[in-house]
């Protein structure tokens, strides 16, 4: 079965001559198939079937100088020879080699100026490892290191710049270092604090800006702390905060973020 594209151009803009093609003996074989299988189309779907079909062809395709064919022949080659595809001009090629190669040598790719490249190359490293790129310029990368990070390692991240990074760190930090983000300046961060606190200090929490937060404080805090929640501004909260006080049934909702 063909692709949805007819057509079999190479990746310089020429016609796929299969009379001319280095592998015709293999197309004579079954072993490459144009416009479905072929080393020598620039669409990359096809690049992939002919060294899924021929994968011990693919060291000879890691220098070749389209970078399709390169970024695939990686995902096959030997691993001795992946070494120098890490200082590839494309992304997707240093890719490829790195999440092949042992750790150590894929170190250098945390300061990768490609941001999928660094993105992609947390999800290969841990903790110690992760430290370089708390700093990293691009948030989504802080993002990616909040998330894999071991949570007693968060406490480099508690005040990052960037609100959603605080807001996974919030979620994951120890529990007893949850009040060191209770003020934070962003209410989703803050929040999530309230969320994750015991009822038993929640009461920190009750004259929080927020009528989220002061929601979430007055449908979890022990019954005797509610105190002035049952007069709060928010309609919500008061419902919420008198229903509990009288032993009723908290008015609850999905609140929004």
């Amino acid at each position: 079965m063909n692709d949805d594209i007819e057509e079999t151009i190479d990746w310089q803009g020429n016609h796929v001559d299969c009379a001319a093609c280095a592998h015709s003996d293999m197309h004579r074989a079954g072993k490459c198939r144009l416009s479905h299988a072929c080393v020598n189309d620039r669409y990359a779907r096809r690049i992939d079937r002919f060294f899924n079909w021929n994968p011990d062809l693919a060291n000879q395709y890691v220098t070749h100088p389209h970078f399709e064919v390169r970024a695939i022949a990686a995902k096959h080659a030997a691993v001795f020879l992946l070494l120098p595809l890490l200082d590839d001009p494309e992304e997707t090629v240093r890719w490829n080699a790195a999440r092949r190669l042992p750790k150590k040598h894929i170190l250098k790719l945390r300061n990768d100026p490609h941001r999928e490249v660094r993105i992609r190359i947390v999800t290969l490293l841990e903790d110690s490892d992760l430290v370089p790129m708390l700093q990293d310029p691009d948030y989504y990368v802080r993002l990616s290191v909040a998330r894999r990070l071991a949570p007693e390692l968060l406490e480099w991240m508690l005040h990052d710049e960037e609100a959603e990074v605080r807001r996974v760190v919030a979620q994951r930090i120890p529990e007893d270092w949850l009040m060191r983000m209770a003020c934070d300046p962003e209410p989703r961060v803050r929040l999530e604090i309230a969320r994750r606190l015991p009822a038993g200090r929640l009461g920190e929490m009750r004259s929080d800006p927020d009528w989220r937060i002061r929601h979430e404080v007055a449908s979890r805090i022990r019954p005797e702390e509610l105190g002035a929640l049952a007069a709060d501004e928010d309609e919500m909260v008061r419902e919420t905060a008198r229903a509990r006080a009288s032993g009723g049934e908290m008015r609850r909702k999905e609140l929004p973020i």
